[in-house]
Order: C-alpha cells, then structure tokens, then sequence
C-alpha cells in the first residue's frame, strides 16, 4: 500500500484507492497523492475534483490506474 502511495507522490502519479467513508460507503477513488502525514494522506481526488484528506485506516486498498482511467 505505501509504496503506491510513495510512487504517487514522487512520481506525481495517479493510483486508484477503495476507500470507506464516514457512513461505512465504499468508493473507488482516482487520486494524486500531495502529501503524506503520520495517520492521512492528503491528496487531489479526481471523483470529487478537489483537494481532499484520506485517513490511511479507512483505505482498504490501493493499487497502480489502467491508462486513460480517470480525469
């Protein structure tokens, strides 16, 4: 899970993440990492076209986009 994290914030790549919201929703998510902190991560969200901070327990997985997925 880190390293895609680490390759997108390096890279400035786009990984797609399933994550658990709030009110126990899953959703997939095309996002760009910004900056990792200790318990989140901060990220551009193509679902929600905004800047948006993601809390690692809530990421139940990541993993690398097919070419021409997303925004």
């Amino acid at each position: 899970m880190m390293y895609f994290m680490n390759r997108s914030l390096h890279d400035k790549e786009k990984i797609m993440i399933y994550y658990m919201d709030s009110d126990n929703r899953v959703t997939q998510r095309i996002i760009r990492v910004i900056q990792m902190e200790v318990h989140s991560i901060v990220a551009f969200c193509y679902y929600r076209r905004q800047i948006r901070t993601f809390r690692l327990n809530n990421i139940l997985s990541v993993g690398p986009t097919k070419k021409g997925v997303g925004a």
